[in-house]
């Protein structure tokens, strides 16, 4: 809806004789009184034309020229800002384009023709996927939908980390449970993995292979075994959840030679040194951060040999590029808060545009139960897991919780309140909404008839202009600048905010004004309205990864 304004607004400052440089906003006022639109483009150039906030609004005012029955009333109001009032008409012929787009009403093409890559996930398989995990993976699924309804052509990738000390004791653990199955008595490390999936694991290993390995000290057998049995069930929860990636990227890749012998982690030493960004001391290579201001160097490669999380991420982040991706999405975690601004800053040296390069960082999650919040660990082996959620609560409850707040915020998981058969619970709230459409649509057909397939009456919209039907339908029309700002912002949690206040406004409507006893005409058209505003909804929960129940 804000490009209606756009052009006209232009149109107007030319006609004018107002030449500013300043940038046309479009914002909605928070309170009604102040108008559905408003601009403050006459404020932000009064000065450069040497004019009166006010008096130049006016004279703005004077130029705009608008089609038709599409704006009530313009106003100027307190320092200079232009305030713009629909028309009823306008609003709800506006509506009918949302039953001509049907599941195309909101997508746009800002991305046409541009890949965007949006790494998520990427959970070291070294256990179950635990609830914190979770999260991220939902955040990231919603962003990658979000790219692509706005045309971008788009890669789901999971970042495998195959390499590195964790898979190494990894595979130390499982051997020492598999020496252990074979009646071996053992020490087991308190730094080694403790769940019980290590000794399923290990017991896996001793019905295939007997005592043979008892003697063996070679834990690459038992690594490799872990590595598959544990990512095959990180996929298939991640399924359960609707996750799925186009691509795996594993990380050993990096530490493999090219044809030229060297490796892609030692190229970005290689490229860094040239730079003049690296540097050896205490026996290890570090990255000299000090010369961006930074109070300390951080190291790439450890005295033990053993290449950083930086390194490696380096690498990866030079393939995105080069696989020739314009948008590059991470949705990491909050342990990478600190880790991540150095990898931009070393592609930003080697010559990327780090310009392409977003970062969404979800924060940690607390599970509660009765009151209770719940500890996690992996590698203590009492970790929350999210198989166990998803069986609790179900997949759709899990998938809403995780993004109705802000990535930046810490989530209370209120394992309670997600079970919830009531409107104190989002996505019963949401789902119920969509529920009592379909019910209503169904006893349209029954009572009077209605088969909004067939039915040539879109046009009866336009009957509305009641308070709750304008509200219900301005709301319908903002769809799809709220996806546009929630990708903006990398923040599904605006969507769900939307959704939540389209339900509350469609429940107001369907109190306030009656529909299969008004008369023929208005009940049709305020059926188009329920209509529609499912539509939304389920638009809506096509992005949120969440399903879209006819009944409840």
């Amino acid at each position: 809806m804000r490009e209606f304004f756009l052009p006209v607004i232009h149109s107007a400052l030319l006609s004018a004789g107002i030449m500013t440089e300043k940038p046309i906003n479009i914002e909605q006022p928070a309170d009604k009184k102040f108008g559905d639109f408003s601009t403050n483009i006459a404020l932000l150039a009064a000065k450069e034309c040497r004019k009166n906030p006010r008096e130049l609004a006016q004279t703005v005012i004077e130029h705009l020229i608008f089609p038709k029955d599409t704006i009530s009333k313009i106003e100027v109001a307190g320092a200079g800002f232009i305030n713009f009032y629909l028309a009823p008409l306008f609003i709800m012929q506006s509506v009918e384009q949302v039953l001509f787009d049907g599941d195309e009403y909101g997508k746009g093409s800002i991305g046409k023709g541009e890949k965007a890559v949006v790494e998520y996930v990427s959970a070291n398989p070294t256990g179950p996927l635990t609830i914190g995990r979770g999260r991220g993976g939902v955040l990231g699924d919603c962003i990658a939908n979000l790219f692509d309804a706005q045309g971008y052509e788009v890669t789901r990738e999971y970042y495998f980390n195959d390499a590195g000390r964790q898979m190494q004791i990894l595979g130390e653990s499982v051997r020492l449970r598999y020496m252990e199955r074979c009646g071996k008595a053992i020490e087991f490390p308190a730094t080694h993995y403790q769940g019980e999936y290590i000794g399923e694991i290990a017991e896996l290993m001793y019905q295939d292979h007997g005592t043979a390995l008892a003697e063996s000290t070679e834990v690459p057998i038992f690594k490799k075994r872990a590595e598959e049995i544990i990512f095959a069930s990180i996929r298939k929860t991640l399924e359960r959840l609707s996750i799925r990636h186009d691509s795996f990227f594993n990380e050993h890749t990096l530490y493999m030679p090219d044809e030229a012998g060297i490796t892609a982690n030692q190229r970005v030493i290689d490229k860094l040194r040239a730079n003049g960004f690296i540097s050896e001391y205490d026996g290890a290579t570090w990255f000299q951060t000090t010369k961006l201001g930074q109070e300390k160097d951080k190291v790439l490669i450890k005295s033990s040999g053993e290449p950083s999380y930086r390194l490696p991420d380096i690498a990866y982040h030079i393939t995105k590029f080069e696989r020739g991706f314009s948008m590059i999405v991470n949705v990491f975690g909050a342990d990478h808060i600190d880790e991540y601004p150095d990898v931009v800053e070393a592609l930003k040296i080697l010559g990327y545009d780090t310009r392409r390069i977003k970062v969404a960082i979800n924060q940690f999650v607390t599970t509660t139960v009765d009151g209770q919040t719940l500890k996690m660990s992996t590698r203590k082996g009492n970790a929350d897991l999210l198989d166990d959620l998803i069986d609790d609560v179900g997949a759709d409850a899990t998938r809403l919780f995780f993004i109705m707040r802000s990535k930046d915020s810490h989530l209370n998981f209120d394992v309670e309140l997600a079970k919830k058969q009531s409107k104190d619970n989002p996505v019963f709230y949401l789902q119920y909404a969509h529920a009592r459409i379909c019910s209503l649509l169904r006893m349209a057909q029954q009572e009077i008839g209605f088969d909004p397939a067939s039915s040539p009456d879109r046009h009866l919209l336009q009957l509305l202009n009641s308070p709750a039907e304008l509200q219900l339908g301005f709301a319908l029309l903002d769809y799809p600048d709220m996806i546009k700002t929630s990708l903006r912002l990398l923040e599904p949690q605006k969507m769900v905010e939307y959704l939540h206040a389209l339900a509350e406004f469609f429940h107001r409507f369907y109190q306030e004004c009656p529909i299969l006893k008004a008369e023929q005409d208005v009940a049709k058209a305020r059926l188009f309205l329920s209509l529609a505003t499912r539509q939304v909804l389920r638009n809506g929960f096509r992005i949120l990864g969440v399903s879209a129940p006819e009944s409840m």
